[in-house]
């Protein structure tokens, strides 16, 4: 597929993902969404790829799903609402299955949709400029990305209703302190710490990443004695661990 609305590098073990509508603020069309899904498709079967970074060009990660799309659709126009929303639970599902970390790395605008998708994130990194929010209730749109599932787990029920009843959006600063984002600062500085973070990960075992991520997803949907049980009976095979036990002796034969 070529590619429009997206563009991906893959150098170094990390794959860069750049939503690639800026004069739309990176709007979830139908196309662009099944440019991502296809692109995952290809990190899913790239085994060097340790770590995936999405991130927004321009002034916004993502404003949403297109909605004079969605309007087209409701005039019967062309726009396929049912695929983009297949094709949006299908980005997620396989961002969540990727061996690969995946990291949003939001630079500004993200609303709605786009926070579903941002919330199905491993890690998220914001700027402290960006603006965060639901607004789903503003437009009179449902749901069906996960937003009333995911939302909960990271910043509670009360602030996630809160959050979803109001439509007002939170800064990357706010986010980071109702543990939304792992971590907020300023636009400037966010590319460059980012790439930090993806180095540190590249620098572990993939294998190892790749086997706690699963068990941290599926332990998170059930309850704590469930989660136990998954982790402790997991038949987890990692070959590369020799390699970092040796990095650990050697490095307490020197101490």
């Amino acid at each position: 597929m070529i590619y429009n609305d997206i563009s991906l590098t893959i150098s170094g073990g990390i794959a860069r993902l750049i939503l690639n509508r800026p004069s739309v603020l990176n709007a979830l069309s139908p196309n662009l969404m099944a440019e991502w899904l296809d692109a995952l498709q290809k990190i899913n079967v790239d085994k060097s790829v340790k770590v995936l970074i999405v991130r927004g060009e321009g002034r916004a990660w993502s404003a949403g799903v297109d909605l004079q799309a969605l309007n087209e659709s409701i005039k019967g126009g062309q726009f396929a609402a049912d695929q983009i929303l297949l094709d949006g639970c299908e980005v997620i599902r396989l961002m969540q299955s990727l061996d690969a970390v995946t990291i949003a790395c939001v630079n500004g605008f993200c609303f709605t949709g786009a926070t579903e998708m941002m919330l199905a994130f491993d890690l998220i990194y914001a700027a402290n400029e960006a603006k965060i929010g639901d607004t789903h209730a503003k437009w009179g749109i449902a749901p069906k990305w996960g937003m009333t599932q995911r939302l909960p787990l990271r910043v509670g029920l009360l602030k996630a209703m809160e959050l979803s009843f109001t439509c007002v959006p939170v800064s990357g600063q706010e986010a980071e302190r109702i543990g939304l984002v792992n971590k907020s600062l300023p636009l400037a500085d966010l590319d460059a710490f980012v790439d930090g973070v993806a180095a540190q990960i590249c620098s572990n075992s993939a294998q190892t990443i790749a086997a706690m991520k699963a068990l941290y997803y599926q332990g998170s949907y059930g309850t704590l004695s469930d989660g136990i049980n998954i982790e402790y009976n997991a038949d987890i095979q990692i070959s590369d661990r020799a390699e970092f036990l040796k990095d650990f002796k050697e490095n307490k034969s020197k101490s």
